[in-house]
């Protein structure tokens, strides 16, 4: 994480913004306005924005001009990923974002203590570094990458710990698609309180 980010959130390391359809978990399919920072110490070796893991890479940029360009678009919906996002103290963005009417979505791996307003945290943790149990807490959704079999076990095991009537799904990682995807369809038919997740915006060749 870069030093020079301020404490009160302010200034944050912006690796890109874009308007486009969300492709992954409960909010598959509608429009949004992807906030993507810069910094990550988790370290997925399978991880499809490693240009984002150095925050020193990516700009500070005003959150307040985050939110002048979120406003521009038909979607009043944000959602603020990585990297991974928690690293900062995002109470001043999420604030403004709800106070201009902006819906606020976070894809997290709550590896870091939960900041910010949300309308709705994604929690999708990973091996290399555990979801606090305040994220895992507030999290909506639970979204698990299945890169082997052995990670079906794994995400029992924060199913388990989430609040009932959460959501839960199961998604190939996109490089093992075609190997763990027929695996998860046996998985939810025999465990339907899971369900699939499918990277459609890669299919659909979309941001």
């Amino acid at each position: 994480m870069s030093n020079q980010v301020p404490e009160d959130g302010t200034l944050l390391p912006l690796m890109e913004e874009f308007y486009t359809i969300q492709g992954e978990g409960y909010h598959t399919g509608k429009a949004a306005y992807f906030i993507r920072l810069g910094g990550c110490d988790v370290g997925c070796h399978w991880c499809d924005v490693k240009e984002s893991w150095d925050a020193e890479l990516h700009p500070l940029t005003a959150a307040d001009a985050i939110i002048l360009n979120a406003m521009k678009y038909p979607a009043k919906t944000v959602v603020i990923t990585g990297g991974e996002p928690l690293i900062y103290n995002l109470d001043y963005l999420t604030k403004g974002l709800q106070s201009v009417g902006v819906k606020t979505f976070i894809e997290t791996s709550g590896a870091y203590p939960l900041s910010g307003f949300w309308d709705w945290i994604c929690l999708s943790p990973k091996k290399f570094k555990a979801p606090r149990p305040d994220v895992i807490h507030a999290a909506g959704e639970l979204k698990v990458i299945i890169f082997n079999k052995s990670d079906f076990a794994w995400a029992e095991e924060y199913a388990s710990q989430l609040p009932a009537n959460r959501k839960l799904y199961l998604q190939p990682e996109w490089s093992k698609a075609s190997q763990m995807t027929p695996l998860i369809i046996d998985y939810v038919k025999e465990n339907p309180k899971w369900e699939i997740s499918l990277q459609t915006h890669k299919y659909l060749n979309i941001p």
